[in-house]
């Protein structure tokens, strides 16, 4: 009995416990700049749960001292 109440003990505690592994993160950088180059990004986000990456893998948009908008929105793969 003792030997069944570890198992599951084990088992529950292994299938409780969240995944980490690397994700990749693909960003397209666009600017309103008519002199700027769109580019495609990919960023390697390690040892990470799925929730986590997706925090870190997000579209920002900023506006440079010229005025121009650049966004760089980001998918999680």
């Amino acid at each position: 009995m003792k030997k069944i109440f570890l198992f599951v003990s084990v088992l529950t505690v292994v299938s409780l416990t969240s995944c980490k592994k690397d994700f990749t993160c693909t960003c397209t950088n666009s600017s309103t700049d008519p002199n700027a180059v769109g580019n495609t990004q990919e960023i390697t986000i390690v040892d990470a749960k799925k929730k986590d990456a997706k925090k870190r893998c997000v579209k920002t948009t900023t506006t440079d001292s010229q005025g121009f908008v650049k966004t760089s929105d980001c998918k999680l793969n």
